[in-house]
């Protein structure tokens, strides 16, 4: 007889590195597991050290690292972890980034610009990863950017379950806040049952984050619209789209989005507007300063439990969607 056969049991392990440990608690919790203990320390140059406490041969890993900031030192952990987890004989390694670091970065609008969410997606493969795992990718061509299999999650069954239990199908519209958003808008329609309308808008493409022009297309006087995006940044583009809905004779305004980074002033900026309602989930850490009256946060550590339970499986990850894609 030539080789060996073995009836070893997989084994799912489970690693957080310090971005945002509380997320990946609340996932453990999910699946009944605790993370596996690591070490991680910064040298006094401000190098990352990762070490693993138990051995992690053979196992099915899943590393979470929420992208939050300081987004480049988070990054470059996850890296690191992903390196240590495929030098110590892990069978397979699954990303778990529910924020995406660089992810509006995934195109060549300009000459001599680079498309840096690409380079994530290489980074992470030369790393050692075989699969990656995020949720609301800020545009779906990321996932061909990674040479492997990428779990693209959703959070609009979590916003929308919170939302469709306070709106009026009847008098509701969902507003896409530009038209790169529109095919989630009609998601969330579909879902909802409501029309859909879109905001028109031009940016200045010498200053980041500056929005300059506002159309609305579609029903929206009367109504109550509900704004979606995949994240709230600055907010300069959601308070000024709420603006142009509520002139074109919005009654009310809410905000759904799955990412709040909230740099700077978008806290103030959405305190200070017409907005009745912010409704984010935890993708990301949110501070005492950056939480006001109007916001409302939902977990998705359900969700991507769900998610690495379907991968560690073999089952399918695409059902947790009714056949989105």
């Amino acid at each position: 007889m030539s080789g060996m056969k073995t009836t070893g049991e997989k084994n799912l392990m489970f690693f957080s590195g310090r971005a945002y440990p509380e997320l990946a608690e609340e996932v453990a919790d999910a699946l009944g597991i605790e993370p596996t203990p690591t070490k991680l320390l910064d040298f006094a140059n401000g190098e990352i050290y990762a070490r693993y406490l138990e051995s992690v041969r053979g196992c099915d890993a899943f590393v979470i690292q929420s992208h939050t900031a300081p987004i480049n030192k988070w990054i470059m952990e996850h890296l690191i972890m992903v390196d240590a987890l495929k030098r110590a004989s892990a069978k397979r390694i699954t990303v778990v980034m529910p924020f995406f670091g660089y992810a509006r970065q995934d195109k060549k609008g300009r000459g001599r610009e680079p498309i840096t969410a690409r380079l994530m997606a290489d980074l992470f493969r030369t790393a050692g990863a075989d699969r990656l795992m995020s949720v609301d990718l800020h545009t779906s061509q990321i996932q061909g950017f990674f040479d492997g299999p990428v779990d693209h999650l959703f959070a609009m069954p979590v916003l929308a379950e919170y939302l469709g239990d306070k709106l009026d199908p009847a008098s509701t519209t969902i507003v896409s806040p530009d038209t790169g958003r529109v095919r989630l808008a009609e998601r969330w329609a579909d879902h909802l049952g409501t029309p859909v309308a879109f905001i028109h808008k031009r940016r200045d493409l010498d200053m980041a984050n500056q929005v300059r022009v506002h159309e609305v297309v579609g029903r929206v006087q009367g109504r109550t619209c509900v704004l979606i995006d995949d994240m709230i940044d600055t907010a300069g583009t959601i308070c000024k789209a709420a603006d142009a809905l509520y002139e074109q004779g919005a009654t009310n305004v809410l905000v759904a989005a799955t990412h709040a980074v909230f740099s700077s002033p978008a806290v103030d900026r959405m305190k200070n507007s017409k907005i009745s309602e912010v409704v984010v989930t935890n993708s990301l850490p949110l501070s005492e300063d950056k939480r006001f009256d109007k916001l409302t946060v939902l977990s998705i550590a359900p969700l991507i439990a769900r998610a690495i339970n379907e991968v560690f499986s073999d089952g399918s990850v695409t059902s947790l969607f009714e056949g989105d894609s």
